[in-house]
């Protein structure tokens, strides 16, 4: 028996709610087999990543698409790459300087989603006259795969999908939204300054519920690197998306990754203000917070610690090239260049390609919530979506 969800979440099909049974089935039983408690990055990475069940390894529908604004009922939430192709044309610009200041001919997308930044991103780069990039993805969801290769097949073999990360790379990187989506450990001081790690039980009625225990000695010595003690305070630590920029590390031989993601410099993250962290959870187009809600049907996410994984690329050996708000990136990178290429004499076409960007750019939406951030090896000169208004110094 699951503890009701949220109000005003849009009402389940009894094939959605088959499955999200027995996605909670799945869950009881790593719960029960790892002593009734299991830590919560374990809890959402069967939640999001189980074969056959989780979120992104289930035939679920999760994105939203571009042409009708958005508003797929089945879709879960829409992405800037969906919102408008302009996103993609100006994240190709940047990528074009990488592949040209670096000699390379690769582009390598994590988490490629329906395959519209891949589409957006291959055009315009031909457009700019590299028509001989190869695209290269790695993406963990079959069903999003599926529909990759079919949207991306006018391609041909220059898009090539990896089953696991590669030995070297040489080129672009692209990770838009994928470092939200990767398990995080939650934490919660304890009124005598200690740090706990929440982990999922299971009530009497079968449903789900947080229980604290003592954190492990890394993670507590993590936590208590970032962050004073505040009692009472929980918030989350992205300790595998700091692992997978240290892998990168050890792969990237030259060039750089632009990773776009929701999220904040260290200062704001752990801000005393943001006492109960920033998990979110994404279902029919509602947002909340309650990940124990439709497993198995929504998306759960944190936002990002930039300041962690700009230390983790140093770390690795690799440069930190720049980190900004993503409407100063895409305004810098030639998104107002694009718009001023559109034909304004159809007015109607006009707004409707205007109204998405705004959306992008606005600080009241995706404009300064969303940020870059630029690591990489082997870069010699400034990359152009950093050129103002760059924030390396909040970091």
């Amino acid at each position: 028996m699951q503890r009701p969800a949220p109000a005003n979440l849009p009402p389940l099909s009894p094939a959605a709610r088959e499955h999200s049974d027995a996605t909670a089935a799945h869950l009881r039983a790593a719960i029960a087999s790892n002593g009734g408690w299991l830590p919560f990055d374990h809890w959402m990475a069967e939640a999001l990543y189980a074969p056959g069940l989780g979120y992104y390894a289930a035939g679920n529908v999760k994105l939203a698409d571009a042409d009708d604004g958005g508003k797929t009922p089945a879709g879960d939430f829409v992405t800037a790459p969906q919102l408008t192709p302009l996103f993609a044309r100006t994240l190709a610009r940047q990528a074009a300087e990488v592949l040209r200041q670096t000699g390379t001919h690769d582009v390598l997308e994590f988490g490629a989603g329906t395959g519209a930044l891949a589409e957006g991103v291959l055009h315009e780069l031909y457009a700019l006259g590299l028509a001989d990039t190869r695209y290269w993805i790695l993406e963990v969801s079959a069903d999003l795969r599926a529909r990759q290769a079919e949207r991306l097949a006018p391609f041909g073999d220059r898009v090539q999908w990896l089953d696991a990360l590669p030995n070297t790379f040489s080129g672009c990187v692209l990770a838009n939204e994928v470092l939200d989506a990767m398990p995080v450990s939650l934490f919660a001081w304890s009124e005598a300054g200690q740090v706990q790690e929440r982990g999922v039980t299971v009530d009497a009625n079968g449903g789900f519920t947080w229980e604290d225990r003592p954190a492990p000695a890394a993670l507590a010595t993590a936590v208590a690197a970032r962050m004073p003690a505040l009692p009472g305070y929980v918030s989350e630590i992205n300790l595998q998306g700091e692992a997978w920029i240290a892998a990168m590390g050890s792969w990237l031989e030259r060039g750089a990754a632009l990773l776009v993601d929701y999220g904040f410099p260290r200062s704001e993250y752990y801000h005393p203000q943001r006492a109960g962290g920033t998990l979110m959870c994404h279902l029919r187009h509602h947002a909340h917070g309650d990940p124990f809600t439709a497993p198995g049907l929504q998306d759960i996410t944190a936002h990002v610690d930039f300041t962690a994984m700009a230390e983790a690329a140093l770390e690795a050996g690799m440069q930190v090239l720049g980190y900004t708000s993503q409407a100063r990136f895409l305004m810098n990178a030639g998104l107002m260049d694009l718009l001023a290429g559109l034909d304004p004499s159809d007015a109607q076409a006009y707004a409707q390609a205007v109204a998405p960007v705004q959306k992008l750019l606005s600080e009241a939406e995706m404009g300064e919530l969303f940020k870059v951030l630029a690591i990489g090896r082997g870069m010699t000169a400034p990359l152009s979506g950093f050129s103002r208004g760059d924030r390396l110094g909040k970091l």
